[in-house]
């Protein structure tokens, strides 16, 4: 269990795919360009065994901001996309309508 302080640590917001292409030399990463209102974020997500590059851009995906930099194969990732696991496959999470990139989940 955590407390209701320790989520509230959590920075969830809305980011919408800019641009998508597979991380070299890999089978499951992806590097993703996503904008997030104030700023743009690349985020690596291993998900290109699920979904082809193009069909990301446009996507709105939350995203967990406030998690530290980690480098997958050479590519520094600034946050994490939240997805369901389904026997071991992401699927992924929309708003059920478009809203601001940045918008805060809470």
């Amino acid at each position: 269990m955590i407390t209701f302080n320790d989520f509230k640590k959590l920075e969830l917001r809305i980011g919408e795919i800019t641009e998508a292409e597979r991380v070299p030399d890999t089978d499951k990463l992806l590097k993703l360009t996503i904008n997030v209102g104030t700023e743009t974020r690349q985020i690596v997500a291993g998900m290109a065994d699920t979904y082809e590059p193009e069909a990301l851009v446009g996507k709105q995906v939350p995203i967990l901001m406030n998690l530290e930099p980690k480098t997958f194969r050479g590519v520094e990732s600034h946050g994490m996309i939240l997805a369901v696991d389904v026997d071991g496959k992401p699927v992924l999470l929309h708003p059920d309508k478009k809203v601001p990139p940045g918008s805060v989940i809470r």
